[in-house]
């Protein structure tokens, strides 16, 4: 599945915008408190507003505040996110419209529509149209239908007006859109690696997928190396391209059940524990890691993915991150550094800035002067630390 366009309005910075032509690898850039972790936070809040209600993604966002601390300040009207997606390049494209509001202090879910648009021609075919807890939805099998008459709709009314109803309808194969989308939401990945989480010794368990903050990296270690060993071999591979000395990974359960996560340096005998080792190293594996995993989260969202490494290694993240990507695992990316920069190509790398307190996202590709540049065989990360994305210094 892929993310086509994200519009935004009245959510938190992002008072009006539209982010059209997503590219498989999204890149942004911005001074800080610009709104790159709140664009993140959007996933955060559809997930939370899918697996619970409005009401708890509300809470989770803004506190005691809900609606009043989301949406945008000295603003009027509902919060809207509008996501446009396709789930393969052959299929129609789906957009999925939200708008929340309040009422008498009670968050509703004041609209929900989701629709395909078959073709060039005509007008989107309506699968979803709820309002405060009640609407139609398209009950047979909108891929065996050919006609917009044969749609077969059905009043429905929802518990309460605070939960989607596209919940209902994302558990069912026979609904391929909204499962995608639902999919998309509830396998979403932000990784934010805590260096410090990853190094201390973890009770005996099981994990396939590294955790928010890699607290997991040692049991993750043992899944693939016991599950998968040719994909663990081409990570120690990569590693040792990177790190010079490093000959070996591995994971041990001790007596008492605990997992160490071990590194061996070719010019020793015996490894040495994940404590002893480099921050950068730790790092590096753990990006390896989540970059290989064999089942790609749909969407995954890094923070930083420069802090700790070593400069010269963040063009080459970058090419792992956009060959995550181009496997089928859309890939979002915010960053501080023109080295990591250096490995972008023009048309994946937006920038975003304050005007007038609120957030604006331009694309670099639709810079005149900076196309210029590039074409002439400048690098992103050299123009932005002289200053040609204006508002988003990185330093």
């Amino acid at each position: 599945m892929k993310i086509e366009s994200i519009r935004l309005k009245n959510f938190k910075t992002f008072k009006d915008v539209e982010i059209k032509k997503i590219p498989r690898m999204c890149v942004f850039v911005g001074a800080n408190g610009s709104g790159k972790t709140t664009l993140f936070n959007v996933f955060s809040f559809l997930k939370d507003a899918l697996t619970d209600n409005v009401h708890v993604a509300l809470t989770k966002q803004g506190g005691s505040k809900g609606f009043q601390e989301v949406r945008s300040r000295s603003s009027d009207g509902p919060i809207e996110i509008e996501l446009k997606f396709r789930e393969d390049d052959k299929s129609p494209l789906v957009t999925y419209s939200l708008q929340i509001n309040e009422i008498d202090g009670r968050p509703i879910v004041e609209k929900e529509i989701l629709q395909y648009r078959r073709g060039s021609k005509g007008q989107p075919w309506r699968f979803l149209d709820f309002s405060r807890g009640k609407g139609q939805a398209v009950i047979n099998e909108p891929d065996k239908v050919t006609e917009h008459k044969e749609l077969k709709r059905e009043e429905q009314e929802l518990k309460s007006p605070d939960i989607l109803a596209l919940k209902g309808l994302a558990q069912f194969e026979k609904f391929p859109a909204s499962k995608a989308l639902g999919d998309l939401l509830e396998n979403w990945h932000i990784s934010d690696f805590h260096i410090q989480q990853a190094r201390p010794e973890r009770e005996s368990g099981y994990a396939e997928h590294l955790s928010e903050q890699g607290e997991n990296l040692a049991l993750v270690t043992e899944f693939l190396y016991k599950r998968h060993p040719d994909i663990f071999k081409k990570i120690i591979k990569k590693l040792k391209q990177r790190v010079p000395g490093i000959s070996e990974v591995d994971s041990k359960i001790t007596e008492e059940g605990r997992v160490l996560l071990r590194f061996k340096d070719g010019d020793f005998k015996d490894p040495f524990l994940a404590r002893h080792v480099s921050d950068g190293t730790i790092k590096m594996f753990a990006y390896l890691v989540l970059l290989h995993d064999p089942k790609p989260h749909p969407l995954l969202c890094v923070e930083e993915p420069e802090n700790q490494l070593y400069p010269k290694l963040l063009a080459e993240l970058a090419e792992e991150f956009r060959d995550y990507a181009h496997k089928g695992g859309q890939v979002f990316v915010s960053t501080h550094s023109p080295d990591f920069l250096n490995g972008c190509e023009l048309e994946e790398v937006f920038w975003l800035k304050k005007e007038k307190g609120y957030t604006i996202v331009r694309r670099a590709s639709e810079d005149e002067q900076i196309r210029i540049y590039m074409n002439d065989g400048d690098k992103l990360g050299y123009l932005w630390r002289q200053g040609f994305f204006e508002g988003a210094d990185p330093l």
